[in-house]
């Protein structure tokens, strides 16, 4: 259920409704806007008579919200949602940059990626220093010491941190070097987890589940938004389908339809979302179209010799080629790269 407040309503007023709200069981988030206060009250009270809030002073209207996502609707808040990420604003009129290897291999290679695509334009550097892989005998990543360098070659080029956490126990340490905490797909549904980032400091950027639906994915937004969370954004980065041509099916069409249904930005992962080198760039270009809020792209200065994902990294030069090419979409349709 949702309660937006009158215009001018005071601080009294809005204390009286939470209390009247709280007293019934309802958990309760609040989001001020610059007119009304929106109370979000959550919970199922089949006994709780909305009319007695409709009455209380103060109140201008009570909407029941029949997604079973309730924080993450767009119901509950109708502007979109804006991250504040060091000076980076993700979800704004800025489509935001993510880019660099998928995993963190030494100091040369994390500097040189840096290097080239601080220069292109990336905003934040992207890099694995846990790697959930497929097989158990795969590079797995360097661990603290992969974050450390993450760190050091982002502040290098003044740019900001996002990486991979695998499970709660690396929370605390990963966020001492990062500035967004990555969920990869394999952990979308792995409640627990979601609950314990629910209590991060630093914002959570949740990747869509190899199978997941919509609807399953805003649900385990809700889980990371109602621990007290709510600096999350969403990421499409492709679903396992029946077509075996790439490595997974990027599904486009999900991002305007997301934003429709949530106020969460929503970033877009072309390198999983297809799998393969020369076909990212054209589906990076697709989401700043639909209207993608960031790009999450791999970069590596020799993928072909990458100990992880070469086949999906671009080239530093094909990464400029793409940062001209989105630049010029998000201009048509009145949006920004830096």
């Amino acid at each position: 259920m949702i309660i937006v407040t009158q215009p001018g309503a005071t601080e009294k007023e809005i204390e009286a409704i939470i209390g009247v709200l709280t007293e019934h069981g309802f958990d309760i988030h609040r989001s001020t806007g610059v007119r009304h206060t929106v109370i979000g009250a959550i919970g199922v009270q089949p006994d709780f008579d909305h009319r007695q809030i409709e009455l209380l002073p103060g109140v201008a209207e009570v909407v029941r919200i029949t997604e079973p996502y309730k924080i993450a609707s767009r119901a509950f808040r109708q502007e979109g949602t804006i991250i504040d990420v060091g000076n980076v604003k993700i979800g704004g009129d800025e489509v935001v940059i993510m880019a660099g290897p998928c995993s963190v291999e030494s100091e040369k290679q994390i500097f040189t990626v840096a290097e080239r695509v601080a220069k292109g334009g990336a905003k934040l550097l992207r890099g694995g220093a846990y790697k959930p892989r497929s097989s158990p005998y795969a590079f797995q990543g360097m661990g603290e010491e992969g974050l450390k360098l993450l760190r050091k070659a982002a502040d290098a080029f003044k740019l900001c941190v996002i990486t991979e956490v695998m499970d709660a126990s690396q929370i605390r340490l990963v966020e001492k070097y990062t500035d967004v905490i990555q969920v990869g797909a394999r952990n979308m549904q792995n409640y627990t987890f979601l609950k314990e980032l629910g209590k991060a400091s630093k914002p959570v950027m949740l990747k869509r589940g190899l199978s997941a639906t919509i609807e399953e994915w805003l649900m385990s937004a809700e889980y990371i938004l109602s621990g007290g969370n709510h600096n999350v954004m969403l990421c499409e980065r492709g679903i396992r389908t029946f077509e075996p041509s790439t490595r997974n099916t990027m599904d486009i069409g999900a991002i305007p339809l997301v934003k429709k249904k949530s106020h969460l930005p929503v970033i877009a992962d072309p390198s999983h979302g297809i799998g393969i080198r020369d076909k990212v760039i054209p589906m990076a270009r697709a989401s700043v179209a639909v209207g993608a809020d960031g790009i999450i792209v791999e970069v590596h200065n020799d993928p072909d010799h990458a100990k992880s994902d070469g086949a999906q990294s671009l080239f530093p030069d094909q990464f400029d080629q793409m940062m001209k090419e989105v630049r010029l979409i998000a201009a048509a349709i009145g949006r920004s790269i830096a």
